[in-house]
Formats: C-alpha cells, structure tokens, sequence
C-alpha cells in the first residue's frame, strides 16, 4: 500500500515538472544526455568505450522548419563523423530525417543525407536513419531501401508495436540487412499498433526470430528485462552467433546489471548517446519512463 502511494505522489510530481525552471530540471535530466555540446557528448563517448561499450549518437531535435536550421544541423553531423574519426572513438550516428528536412521537402531531406553519407563512407564509418512517427514509416523506409541499394553502410529502425512491422521486413532483401528493432514510442491509434503490452512483446520476437532465421544484423533495442530474458532464451534456442547481433540501450537508463552481464558474455553493447540544446523534451520523456526522479526533484526543491 505504501509504494502504491509513493508511486501515486511521483506521478502527481512529475505534473508540475512543466513549471520548474529548466536549470532545475536539467541537473537530474542531465544523466539522460551528454551535454548540450558536441564536446561533452565526445567526452561521454570516450568515457563509454572505455568501459567496453560502443555509441551510437544523436543531435536531439525534430521537425526542422527552416532549410537554414536542417543545413547547420547536417553541417553538425559531418562535424562530428570527423571529429568521431580524429579521436578514433567506436561510434556511429543516429538521425532522424525531420531533423534534416523531411518535412520541408524531400529535395533537401536527400541533399542533406546525402552529404552525411558521404562523410560517414570517407570515414569508414555508419549512420542509422531514425524511424519517426507513423506518418513517416514509408518514407523513411522508402528513403533506406534507396541507400542501401547504392551499396552504403547504413541502417535504419523498425517499431515492433505496429501492426505492418513484419510485413515491412519480410518484404526487404535480408543481405546486408541491418536494422534496430525498438518497441516504439509514438502515440498511434490502435488501427496502427499494437496496444497490449504482452503482444507487442509476442511481435518483437516474432520478428527477432525472422531477422535470426534470415541472417539479418539487429539491434536489440529495450530495457524490458523479462523481454530480455526471452530474448536470450531465442539466441540460445537458435544458436545465434554473437556477430549477428548487439544489445542496445539509452544513456542513462539503468539496466540492474543486464549491461555489464552482456559485456562479459562477449556481446556488443551500444549506449544510444543523445545530446544538445533540445534536451528538455527528451529528458522529461524519459523522467516519465521513471516518476521516482520526478517525485525526488520536487522533494529536493522543497527541502532547501
């Protein structure tokens, strides 16, 4: 009865969040991101790949509107594939295509990849196209497909929540497939996804199990344990090489130990590193995953 009160406090806490001052917030929010600048978010790679993880990164922000503002973040991601290759750091690079100008038009959208592109193949290096909302799954799956056929090493993300998910992968060409498989994030409709969580589970290996049988790279993207344990229960049924596969997780998320356990059994851990000025969306998205920091900054502001 206790914890379910202590749980009730922290969501009401969580609601006044919005009308905290952002320096406030930002001091627990920080263990989500790696700074607002790309040094910190450097620095913060650094520190990971001694500790046995690989990165990938992130320039946060969404739904660019203006041609100048998705030209100076593409200029940011070239900046950091080179920076990335100068101080020899195990990281690749993650994107979303609002980010670059897909929603400006698709003209400047593939101006834009295209020049990360070019840097991450001169730097022998990866980058990951972001799967967004619903709205932008064909577009975002049209736009990979057309990469990967050109022969670049890129990769792209598939939600296990939706319904055509599946469907969407099976009808892909396996070779040199590589993908993330998340479970998803975005509010959609039930016509559009899965809402039971033990089905979306049922989904996620399902397709794990596709992606296994057909040879097929995958990104295991959650923090679900008991989905986890099921996981490993699929590697071990199928008796899955390690190099066909790695675990990934948020920065800053706890994991009770499951990181570590990866790194000693010899399998890949890669640590999802977002950074920048648009932290604070981010960060209360993922205080929400967890009301128990939210109920511990309002009982610290009110303590002083």
């Amino acid at each position: 009865m206790i914890n379910f009160y202590m749980s009730m406090m922290n969501k009401i806490a969580l609601s006044f969040m919005p009308l905290l001052p952002k320096s406030l917030v930002y001091q627990f929010a920080k263990r989500y991101v790696a700074g607002t600048t790309k040094e910190t978010a450097l620095n913060a790679i650094e520190d990971l790949n001694k500790k046995g993880f690989v990165v990938t990164l992130d320039i946060l922000g969404e739904h660019t509107q203006t041609r100048h503002i998705a030209t100076e973040v593409t200029s940011d991601y070239i900046d950091l594939y080179k920076q990335i290759h100068k101080r020899k750091l195990n990281c690749n690079i993650s994107l979303k295509p609002s980010h670059i100008g897909s929603d400006i038009s698709e003209e400047i959208y593939n101006d834009n990849l295209q020049k990360v592109i070019k840097i991450s193949e001169e730097t022998d290096n990866f980058v990951r196209i972001d799967m967004e909302s619903s709205k932008a799954t064909d577009f975002t799956i049209k736009s990979f497909i057309n990469e990967k056929n050109k022969g670049f090493n890129i990769g792209t993300v598939f939600q296990a929540y939706l319904h055509r998910t599946f469907d969407d992968i099976a009808n892909l060409d396996p070779r040199n497939l590589n993908f993330r498989l998340c479970k998803g994030i975005y509010k959609e409709s039930e016509d559009i996804c899965i809402t039971d969580r033990s089905k979306i589970n049922d989904n996620y290996l399902k397709i794990l199990r596709f992606a296994f049988e057909n040879d097929i790279y995958v990104g295991i993207a959650t923090h679900d344990i008991k989905l986890l344990e099921s996981v490993h229960e699929l590697i071990g049924e199928l008796k899955v090489d390690s190099d066909r596969f790695e675990f990934q997780v948020l920065y800053g998320v706890p994991m009770h130990g499951w990181n570590q356990k990866h790194l000693d059994s010899g399998y890949k851990v890669r640590v999802y590193v977002p950074f920048g000025k648009d932290w604070y969306k981010y960060s209360i998205r993922r205080l929400k995953e967890n009301p128990d920091i939210a109920g511990y900054i309002i009982k610290n502001l009110f303590s002083k």
